[in-house]
């Protein structure tokens, strides 16, 4: 990945300081899984899309999110609007839905999942733009494309291909992410309990 120095010393960061509260990705603290969603994980990889007059919706297994993406032709809401998963916007070119997305916060990771190797632990800036394709290239399989463009954080554009395929058989359940995560609650107490014992030994 074309990525920069800078963005590299801060993932190195994120990576290595496993027990700070600082590194810890948005997929950790139960946020979300960040602009690199589609991305295969470890498990939960499942996604229901639906279209409705207007809007395609994605819902997202892990972390259960549901993108809701107008296609109706509205603009991108103001650009003082920042938020961790970004302003996507839906328009159709031919049988390709292409969805733009923008207005992203600079808090996030472009991957958190330990498959996305290099990329796990970038992080990415409000400049952030995402240009995702998908194209139904038969009845079980969409081919997704997303190009991502972060001035900030790499040298240029870089694009990963990826197929969806169908399962009628599959069944989303609930992705409970708070339920019995202690690890930020416990990563907090371990670092106010180690403050503690360094100004006692003062």
């Amino acid at each position: 990945m074309p990525v920069t120095p800078a963005a590299e010393k801060r993932r190195d960061f994120n990576l290595t300081n496993v027990d700070s509260f600082e590194a810890m990705s948005p997929w950790d603290r139960c946020i979300t899984r960040g602009p690199g969603r589609m991305f295969p994980a470890g498990y939960n990889n499942a996604y229901q899309i639906v279209q409705t007059p207007g809007y395609v919706v994605i819902h997202h297994e892990m972390i259960h999110e549901a993108r809701v993406i107008p296609v109706d032709g509205r603009p991108h809401v103001d650009k003082g609007v920042r938020t961790w998963t970004g302003d996507p916007r839906g328009r159709w070119e031919g049988d390709t839905l292409v969805v733009e997305t923008t207005n992203f916060n600079d808090k996030g990771w472009i991957a958190t999942n330990g498959a996305s190797a290099r990329i796990r632990g970038v992080p990415h800036s409000d400049a952030l733009r995402l240009v995702e394709r998908f194209t139904r290239v038969d009845a079980n399989t969409i081919t997704y494309r997303v190009t991502v463009e972060d001035p900030n954080v790499f040298t240029k554009p870089w694009t990963v291909s990826i197929p969806l395929v169908r399962d009628d058989d599959y069944r989303i359940f609930e992705y409970a992410c708070h339920e019995g995560n202690k690890a930020i609650e416990h990563i907090l107490r371990a670092a106010r309990a180690a403050e503690r014992n360094a100004t006692d030994k003062k």
